[in-house]
């Protein structure tokens, strides 16, 4: 999956130790195109990836996402394992929506919803 955004924000790194030995990691919000601009927090686990990234850089990233569970709640990494700097777009201009790729996501919606005025929440 891919994400393209401006970098609004770059956090600290942060580091330890654990059972696999020293590890390193950084997280960034990007903020994605389109009519209904998202943010989304990525984590930077590859050491070649930290302090890499400035605020306002366009970025193209390829991320997996993955869930575990602990002590019975859920959390989700979005984990890039790869990057492509834009430098085609200036920090004052805005990707037309053929230059962004958006995400497409399906939801049911159940069919007596859909078919009434209701809000379905």
């Amino acid at each position: 999956m891919e994400i393209k955004g401006k970098i609004v924000q770059v956090l600290q790194t942060v580091s330890g130790i654990g059972k696999n030995g020293e590890w390193k990691n950084q997280q960034i919000v990007v903020e994605t195109f389109g009519n209904y601009p998202k943010n989304v927090c990525l984590k930077l686990a590859k050491n070649d990836m930290i302090d890499k990234f400035n605020i306002g850089q366009f970025v193209t990233f390829s991320v997996e996402v993955e869930s575990r569970e602990y002590n019975g709640r859920w959390y989700t990494d979005v984990k890039v394992w790869k990057y492509d700097l834009d430098n085609s777009i200036t920090h004052n201009e805005t990707p037309s929506p053929s230059q962004s790729q958006q995400v497409e996501v399906d939801f049911d919606i159940p069919q007596q919803a859909a078919m009434s005025n209701d809000l379905p929440f």
